[in-house]
């Protein structure tokens, strides 16, 4: 039977449809340990960039959460009632009666494509294998302090709540904090926040390095296992797929246009209309960024090495030599997944030249125009 789309155009790009499942009572005893309250809003607001919620359940002994009822209400979640009973048979059936319900929906609704699970308990991991096994989304939502290492990986993206925009502090949360610090020595408090602020300033600088990296090596790698242009839809796919974590909000960017805008300011990729709109095609540019600077680098280096060994120097080795000239210097920076793809490609240019030696089972690395022949 052919899809409804309610008049809009056949050729219009799927829309997601999501099933939210909560596990109220692990994800609300987490954020009240860090001195939040959990609200489902900011979280149904990040859900809806992502798709359309047709679903949305909770699952937990109401009597004990009765301050979060209408929070709930008003958000349009289902409650569901898991009766009081000792605390682990409480859990145990808050668990199952949440994975049942998802796998049946699963199983019955071919139509939902994205489940949405929130809980940090490593015992959901099973059901979100289970939900893939059966070719769907899954999107793990958790408290960053309190969610298992196992469920994150096993997830298609993970979400850390208290990472979200807007969320909640518990009630007189944060005014004692405030005075406290007033009555503080404000030199000294002034002296500290400056050195955390640099101290944050580098951290971010290198974070955002290690993103260019990131972006780059995922780029090269999609480009050397696929055939055509590389969409920005399928880029940040396969970031999630390395990192369930990964958000481009946690470097400064408010979508991952904006930063996929900055790189291509600065160099790093460039960006081309796409065959659907607002999906660009991404690339390297076809002098990446320090490209010329980064082969004269290893020129220049070859040759030093050639003067100081009496001979052409090994490719073992090499790379380090190249470092404590320049020590920032990565080939993923200019797209190469490693260093010999980046030596081979410097051979291609004509810019140094490079032998197997068998019986060394190594390459070497030489210049012709210096004292190989006069």
């Amino acid at each position: 039977m052919s899809e409804y789309r309610g008049g809009m155009a056949t050729n219009d790009p799927p829309e997601e449809r999501l099933a939210l499942f909560i596990d109220h009572e692990n994800v609300a005893i987490g954020a009240r340990d860090i001195g939040y309250r959990f609200d489902p809003r900011p979280l149904l607001d990040a859900l809806a960039e992502r798709g359309r919620l047709i679903t949305r359940r909770a699952y937990a002994d109401w009597n004990l959460f009765s301050d979060d009822r209408r929070d709930m209400v008003d958000a349009n979640v289902e409650l569901i009632e898991i009766p009081q009973r000792s605390d682990s048979v409480r859990k145990n059936a808050a668990d199952i009666q949440m994975a049942v319900d998802a796998m049946e929906l699963a199983l019955t609704r071919e139509f939902v494509s994205t489940f949405v699970i929130v809980s940090g308990d490593s015992d959901f991991t099973p059901l979100v294998s289970k939900l893939r096994e059966l070719n769907k989304r899954v999107i793990g939502v958790g408290l960053k302090g309190s969610t298992s290492s196992m469920l994150p990986p096993a997830c298609d993206e993970f979400i850390f709540y208290d990472r979200l925009e807007g969320i909640p502090l518990r009630q007189s949360q944060g005014a004692g904090k405030g005075r406290a610090k007033k009555g503080a020595d404000t030199g000294a408090v002034k002296h500290k926040e400056k050195k955390e602020a640099k101290g944050k300033k580098s951290s971010q600088k290198q974070d955002l390095r290690e993103l260019e990296r990131l972006l780059t090596r995922t780029l090269a790698g999609i480009q050397s296992s696929t055939a055509g242009a590389v969409q920005a839809s399928n880029l940040k796919r396969a970031l999630l797929r390395k990192d369930p974590t990964f958000s481009e909000a946690d470097y400064g960017f408010r979508g991952f246009r904006e930063l996929l805008r900055h790189l291509a300011d600065h160099k790093v990729i460039t960006l081309n209309e796409g065959s659907a709109p607002g999906d660009p095609e991404v690339d390297f540019p076809s002098a990446p960024r320090d490209e010329d600077a980064a082969f004269q680098l290893l020129r220049t280096t070859v040759k030093e090495l050639m003067d100081e060994l009496g001979g052409d120097p090994p490719l073992s080795g090499l790379k380090d030599q190249l470092r404590k000239r320049q020590p920032d210097f990565s080939e993923k920076d200019l797209g190469y997944s490693g260093f010999l793809q980046f030596c081979k490609a410097a051979v291609t240019k004509d810019v140094v030249e490079m032998d197997w030696e068998e019986d060394d089972q190594e390459y070497y690395l030489y210049v012709e125009d210096t004292g190989k022949s006069s």
